[in-house]
């Protein structure tokens, strides 16, 4: 069954490759539905919405990308 994480948070630029800081990525999850990921992705995109360089997403996987 797959699973939905949030993934994102600030980067250094808008190519959005390096995070600030140099730490990793923001994980949040795992959802159980995309309607659910989709609610904890729109109040972090809100939370973070005058900030040019945060940007979220919604992953789709089968496992933990915390042990990847």
């Amino acid at each position: 069954m797959a699973r939905y994480w949030v993934v994102g948070g600030i980067y250094t630029d808008t190519s959005f490759t390096k995070m600030q800081g140099g730490s990793a990525e923001e994980r949040a999850g795992p959802f159980a539905t995309h309607d659910l990921a989709k609610a904890e992705w729109q109040r972090r995109a809100w939370a973070t919405v005058d900030d040019a360089l945060s940007r979220f997403r919604i992953e789709k996987r089968t496992s933990d990308p915390r042990k990847d």
